[in-house]
């Protein structure tokens, strides 16, 4: 008997917020293990160890704040809808400059023989270049790296950007607090007399094992997606582009990286954009429009802004 894995759909769906009340669960044991338990007490002890607990209080803080805004603008942002009636006028996931004609709609969903028009049974809507399923959400997502069970939403074109700094801010704070945490792990195994109780002693046991594996596992996906934003490609694409000798929206390193984290360099490291990317790039305003990536040029890339019945539409070059 075949294992259908779209099963499993359904669970992780049913997870809902029960990881976001783990990662805050995680960022409890954390937060007391570092600031009530050790290096908030350490502040009284004046000379250098209060000015060392003191510097790395700010840095926990500052980290812990970025970290947060970032999981949550993942979380509560929409990763991009397809426009309602959406219609492609040319086959621009393959390139082809030839527009679509009325005939070649007729039939659908039925007719699966036309492969100049991408359409997904499970939503009934046709699908725009770069627009996956996914089963776990329900519906077509824009430009969909993956489902992320950790933030319990999927990740697209419009929150991409919020989850690569979640990775970043993830990494630097557990990183930071197993460097903070280590001479107290490292008594754990010797015959010093560990100040606190028994209890103290378990959270930052637990505290340190945790944040390292967190460490070590969120750096080689925080490496992972900076390969793919580089190359311009989502989770999904990056198998894809094995069949393919170029790969058409590969559009340059800088022009890659702009298209997630826009042209400003002061919002690079915020989960945010600012007026001047969100009027360039209108799918990451927080309204109904959407991202739509067309084919225009192999060698440049142009925003092309269309307005059409309150549809606001982007595409991106080449």
């Amino acid at each position: 008997m075949a294992w259908n894995v779209f099963k499993f759909c359904t669970v992780l769906r049913g997870l809902g917020s029960i990881m976001i009340l783990l990662v805050l669960g995680v960022v409890g044991v954390t937060y007391y293990s570092v600031v009530v338990t050790n290096y908030g007490p350490a502040l009284l002890d004046g000379g250098l160890h209060s000015l060392l607990s003191a510097v790395v209080l700010i840095l926990f803080h500052f980290l812990l704040v970025m970290l947060l805004w970032s999981y949550f603008s993942v979380v509560l942002t929409d990763p991009g809808s397809v426009p309602p009636n959406w219609r492609p006028t040319a086959d621009e996931e393959r390139g082809e400059a030839d527009p679509l004609n009325d005939s070649e709609f007729n039939g659908l969903p039925s007719d699966s023989s036309n492969q100049r028009i991408r359409y997904c049974r499970k939503c009934n809507q046709l699908k725009p270049p770069r627009c996956h399923h996914c089963s776990v959400c329900g519906r077509c997502v824009l430009k969909m790296d993956h489902h992320c069970v950790w933030v319990v939403n999927c990740v697209g074109a419009q929150n991409y950007k919020y989850f690569l700094l979640f990775l970043f801010y993830t990494f630097l704070e557990t990183t930071l607090v197993t460097l903070a945490l280590l001479s107290n792990f490292l008594t754990f195994f010797s015959d010093e007399e560990f100040p606190g109780t028994p209890g103290t002693l378990a959270t930052t046991f637990i505290s340190f094992v945790l944040n390292l594996a967190f460490a070590l596992s969120v750096l080689g996906f925080l490496i992972m997606h900076i390969s793919l934003v580089t190359a311009n490609t989502t989770t999904i694409e990056a198998y894809e582009k094995k069949t393919t000798p170029k790969w058409r929206y590969d559009l340059g390193r800088k022009k890659n990286f702009e298209q997630v984290f826009g042209t400003d360099k002061r919002y690079w490291f915020i989960p945010a954009y600012s007026d001047e990317d969100l009027r360039r790039m209108p799918a990451l305003e927080d309204t109904e429009a959407s991202c739509i990536v067309l084919l225009y040029s192999y060698r440049q890339v142009e925003f092309m802004f269309l307005e059409a019945r309150g549809t606001i539409c982007l595409g991106y070059g080449m």
